[in-house]
């Protein structure tokens, strides 16, 4: 008996042991058939079609026992690499010639990916698919009319009525960037069916609303590069290709060594497909401007700059936004990857990528990263290519600079912001003197402003006495006075002064370390200035100038300073700033102890809304207030305004998201209940999901919340819109009264700043729209305010 249960026993082992070996064996195989498909097509000491043979016999051989896993690799790589998108349909048409079945498998799951893409709104996704069915048809795995009948079901979707245009764009948009792989193909087997899909696409093109144009161009004017529309360039890119006999330069196709394999194998057919219909919920992509810096007149001796309407220069583009999109959180790599660009002796890479950089740097209504990440993949190009690289962007910096004066206000901020910084990080060395132009210029006009506005920013990476050193005698006019706190208690004629001696007293308490009780009992004698029937007993802007100034004063030595300072008596900040109008009171004495250090004025209003010192509604009434006529075109008190915005936003994201998650979190709770009574779980399980649960109470409260910071998202949009048209229409009745042009340089600015709130919190101030509408851009407005409104809404229309 015991010898045949240890028999026994050691069987089960050995048949555990042996069942353990077979699953890490598979799991080796599955690890080295990934890593043979990943790394296809890089540098290698064979040729491109000797591998792809070797792995597509290798993967056939694989097929009965790793179907699946080969499926999902091919799957993956066709959307996430599709710069290599020729070498993966080569190898699935090798296959399908071996293996007819496998080929069917592989299109059904390919078709299967393109309309989940499709469904959950995956937009690179599914164009990456279509693509790669396109390029199926040159590897004769699919039959070119199954493809033409999916394009003509896509162009069906995009003459849909009552849907937005932006998903009708979009669709044509994938038609168009799927031409240049399989146009050729298609113009020798099915002329008349594409030439009728072309028709189609001119015909829609036609028809098209572009009111979006100029609110998304880097530039106000097309010299000397016309800033076209994205779909009228890319059709105006394959018109050329069309002329051309569908022949481009471009594209790697492998299968071409194998046509005598392909042509000979059997061909799929695509099932009908139809692209889902519109939902409300639905996010499509939004427009964009082809942004155009260089030509081939701007490129030294060497490979010339394809045109702007050669399909070369869409497929180049293409790609290397594609590298910054897969490596730009590593600026070393995304540098790297850039260099090494497949076709760098066919073109002058350089400035290419400067190119490509700074169209995404400048992409309206935001780019598509931090901008901080474009400046540092910048100076890892410089680095990695010391020899061209600074003098290409050295010339990038020149045009830019050129062409300010017609520049967008949210580019203008951002050139600003990138150039400031990438001084930082080369000794602030610039060829000043090349740029004497601004000193004749009016001080508001973009070219002074530029530099002034570069040099303050540039203070915040160093010091004055650095910047002097590096400027040229007749720029330091630009420079800002020094960054001290004005403080009035302690200058000339302070005795005077109403508050002086509670100032004075009130620095002495403070070193002593006193409570906030103690500086209230300080105030607490100042007599309140304004008239009675004006006195509210919540607010004395004395007893405000006094603590403020006083106590932002003794903090001045630093940012922690100042931070610590407005935390320990954060009690006296709102006992005394209950109100609005107080909450004014207190950013006009911050104004008035720090307006000559912009950034300790923007460090200390985000303090203070962190802290709920004072509201988002009245940092946006401080700001259009008459006091701060003076700075109203400076840099800072927009860079105040949006992250006053931004504070909003999110605080609204946040509980709207917390929301979502307690109602699911019900919602699951519920059903679990009722579907588990009569099953036998855990007692700890339901413990921890009675703890968790929400009641319907919390929900309540929460929504609550929500509706209520939604209610103050709305009121600061319409106070920031207000006031935007207020101080405009007064401009423009102004001017038309006076007979004066209005386009002066003040003009510019605001209309340009009115359109930055607008882009920059899109997302946000759609959901007002209609509101927005209905209240303050009624038709009766000035036609210059509305167009700018009216640009806006067609972003998503």
């Amino acid at each position: 008996m015991s010898r045949r249960r240890a028999h026994d026993e050691e069987d089960g082992y050995d048949r555990a042991f042996r069942k353990r070996r077979r699953v890490s064996e598979n799991q080796e195989i599955e690890d080295r058939l990934e890593s043979l498909i990943l790394r296809v097509g890089e540098k290698s000491t064979s040729s491109l079609e000797s591998n792809l043979e070797g792995l597509a016999s290798v993967l056939e051989a694989d097929l009965g026992t790793f179907r699946v896993k080969i499926l999902r690799i091919l799957t993956d790589c066709a959307i996430k690499m599709p710069e290599k998108c020729t070498i993966y349909t080569t190898l699935v048409g090798l296959l399908n010639a071996k293996n007819y079945n496998f080929g069917g498998e592989f299109v059904e799951y390919m078709v299967r990916t393109f309309k989940e893409s499709l469904k959950s709104c995956k937009w690179d996704a599914a164009r990456y698919s279509l693509r790669f069915l396109a390029d199926l048809v040159n590897c004769h795995v699919l039959s070119a009319t199954s493809l033409i009948q999916l394009l003509d079901n896509m162009i069906d979707a995009a003459n849909e009525d009552s849907v937005p245009q932006v998903r009708r764009d979009w669709y044509v948009f994938a038609i168009l960037s799927t031409l240049p792989w399989v146009g050729r193909e298609l113009y020798e087997k099915k002329e008349s069916a594409l030439d009728h899909l072309l028709v189609s696409i001119e015909v829609f093109l036609n028809k098209r609303s572009k009111k979006h144009h100029n609110a998304l161009r880097v530039w106000a004017v097309d010299t000397p590069h016309p800033q076209e529309e994205y779909l009228d360039c890319l059709w105006a890119q394959i018109r050329k290709l069309r002329n051309d006999n569908w022949a481009e330069k471009h594209i790697p196709r492998p299968y071409l060594a194998f046509d005598s394999i392909l042509c000979v194998a059997l061909q799929h057919s695509l099932p009908t497909i139809l692209p889902p219909p519109h939902h409300d919920g639905y996010q499509y992509p939004m427009p964009w401007v082809v942004f155009r810096m260089f030509d081939y007149t701007d490129c030294p001796e060497g490979p010339i700059m394809p045109g702007a309407h050669s399909i070369e220069r869409f497929l180049i583009e293409e790609h290397l936004h594609s590298i910054i999109e897969m490596y730009h959180l590593e600026r070393k790599d995304c540098a790297a990857h850039l260099l090494n660009f497949p076709y760098k002796l066919k073109i002058p890479l350089e400035y290419c990528i400067v190119e490509v950089v700074f169209s995404e740097l400048f992409h309206m209504p935001t780019p598509r990263y931090l901008e901080i990440a474009y400046g540092a993949i910048l100076i890892e190009l410089c680095k990695l290519q010391p020899s061209t690289m600074p003098q290409v962007l050295a010339q990038a910096t020149e045009i830019l600079f050129m062409r300010i004066d017609t520049m967008n206000t949210a580019c203008f901020d951002r050139f600003i912001t990138w150039f400031s910084y990438h001084l930082s990080n080369f000794q602030f060395r610039w060829s000043w003197e090349d740029w004497d132009v601004c000193l004749s210029l009016d001080p508001e006009h973009p070219k002074p402003k530029f530099v002034r506005e570069t040099l303050l920013k540039a203070m915040r990476l160093s010091y004055v006495q650095r910047m002097k050193e590096m400027l040229p005698e007749s720029f330091t006019c630009f420079l800002p006075i020094k960054t001290e706190p004005k403080y009035k208690y302690s200058q000339e004629g302070a005795a005077a002064l109403p508050g002086t001696a509670a100032a004075h007293q009130l620095v002495v308490s403070i070193r002593q370390k006193c409570t906030p009780e103690e500086v209230l009992g300080v105030l607490k004698d100042l007599p309140n200035p304004r008239p009675e029937e004006e006195a509210d007993s919540r607010f004395n802007p004395l007893k405000i100038d006094v603590f403020v100034q006083t106590l932002l004063n003794l903090g001045s030595k630093s940012f922690s300073h100042s931070f610590a300072a407005i935390s320990k008596f954060h009690y006296v900040f709102k006992i005394l700033a209950e109100s609005e109008e107080a909450q004014i009171c207190v950013l006009r004495n911050m104004f008035e102890l720090w307006h000559t250090h912009q950034q300790m004025m923007v460090v200390l209003v985000d303090k203070m809304l962190k802290t709920q010192i004072v509201e988002c509604s009245a940092v946006a009434n401080w700001i259009f207030s008459k006091e701060m006529t003076g700075e109203f075109t400076k840099l800072y008190l927009w860079e105040i305004l949006h992250l006053t915005i931004r504070k909003m936003n999110k605080h609204v994201i946040k509980l709207g998201g917390e929301l979502s998650e307690a109602r699911e979190k019900l919602a699951r709770a519920d059903s679990s209940s009722s579907s588990s009574e009569d099953e036998d779980t855990t007692t700890s399980k339901k413990k921890q999901d009675d703890t968790e649960k929400p009641t319907e109470d919390m929900v309540e409260r929460m929504e609550e919340r929500l509706e209520a910071a939604q209610a103050d998202q709305k009121n600061l949009f319409l106070i920031i819109f207000q006031r935007f048209i207020m101080i405009l229409s007064e401009h423009l009745v102004r001017c038309d009264t006076d007979g004066r042009d209005y386009n002066t340089h003040w003009y510019k600015w605001t209309i340009g700043r009115l359109q930055q709130v607008f882009l920059a919190h899109h997302e946000q101030v759609q959901k007002y729209s209609s509101t927005l509408e209905t209240l303050l851009f009624t038709q009766d407005l000035d036609p210059h305010i509305l167009e700018v409104f009216h640009q806006f809404v067609s972003l998503r229309s």
